[in-house]
C-alpha cells in the first residue's frame, strides 16, 4: 500500500500482521455500516450535553468543529485536509486505558472532542468524518493500522487517515505523530497492515490490486463506534 516500504521490513513483520489480521476477523458483529452519506449534524441538545457532562470547554471545541465544516465546504482539497489535521491534531494524546478505563476504546468525534482527548485512532476517526462532511468521496479515504517504526517500544501498533487523491495514486497520510501531511512515500516509518473505510477492508498487499478482503464491519470496534454516534452523550 505505501510505496517504497523496505522489502525485508515488511516480510520480516508478515507474521505479526498476519496474527494481527486473524484476531481482527474474530471480532464479527452483527452491525450494520453507516450510510455513506454523512451529514453531521451537531443539535444544540447535543453540544449542551457535552457542556453539562465535560464543562464549557466541551461546548467550545464542539462548536468549533461545526463551524469549521460550515464554513470551508468551497476550500481546495488540501485547504481542507491541513485545516482538518491541524484541527484535531490539537486535541491531547491520552491512552484509552487513561481516558476510559479501558484497553481499546474507539471514541466518535464528538466523544474525543468533548472530552478533550483520544489516542492515535480516534484522531484518525474524528478526521475521517469530518473529511466526508466537508464533501470527500469515501472510497478515496482509508482508516490504516500502521507499525510505527520509530516510536518506542519498537514496533507500536498506530492509526492513521490515509487520503488518495487519484484512485492509484500515492496516497497523503494525516497523522498525529508527524502532524505535517506528507505522501506515503515519504513515511518509511510506517508500515502498513491493513485499512478500511465505510464500506470495505483491505489487507496492506491486496490495496495496489483493489481486492478488497471483506467489510469493514468485521472490525467490531468500528462497528460499536458507529452505533454510539448521535447517541453517545444521552
Amino acid at each position: 500500500m505505501f510505496h517504497n516500504v523496505n522489502n525485508s521490513l515488511a516480510g520480516k513483520r508478515q507474521g505479526l500482521a498476519n496474527l494481527i489480521l486473524a484476531g481482527l476477523l474474530l471480532l464479527l458483529t452483527a452491525s450494520a455500516l453507516i450510510a455513506a452519506d454523512v451529514d453531521l449534524q451537531i443539535t444544540e441538545k447535543v453540544i449542551a450535553s457535552a457542556e453539562k457532562k465535560y464543562g464549557p470547554g466541551a461546548r467550545q471545541r464542539v462548536v468549533a468543529w461545526t463551524k469549521l465544516i460550515a464554513d470551508n465546504r468551497k476550500k481546495s482539497e488540501m485547504d481542507k485536509l491541513k485545516l482538518v489535521n491541524d484541527f484535531f491534531n490539537k486535541i491531547p494524546f491520552i491512552s484509552d486505558l487513561e481516558h476510559w478505563g479501558m484497553q481499546d476504546y474507539w471514541a466518535t468525534p464528538v466523544e474525543m472532542l468533548a472530552s478533550n482527548g483520544g489516542d492515535c485512532e480516534d484522531y484518525a476517526i474524528g478526521k475521517y468524518f469530518t473529511l466526508l462532511a466537508l464533501g470527500f468521496s469515501m472510497d478515496r479515504m482509508r482508516i490504516t493500522y500502521v507499525m510505527a517504526t520509530t516510536q518506542p517500544p519498537a514496533d507500536q501498533a498506530h492509526m492513521v487517515l490515509t487520503y488518495y487523491p487519484a484512485p492509484n495514486a500515492i496516497p497523503f497520510v494525516l497523522d498525529n505523530l508527524d502532524k505535517q501531511i506528507k505522501l506515503a512515500s515519504l513515511r518509511s516509518d510506517l508500515v502498513p497492515v491493513y485499512s478500511f473505510n465505510g464500506e470495505n477492508l483491505w489487507l496492506a498487499k491486496e490495496r495496489g490490486s483493489g481486492r478488497a478482503s471483506g467489510s469493514s464491519s468485521k472490525i467490531s470496534l468500528w462497528t460499536q463506534m458507529n452505533a454510539r454516534m448521535g447517541k453517545e452523550l444521552e
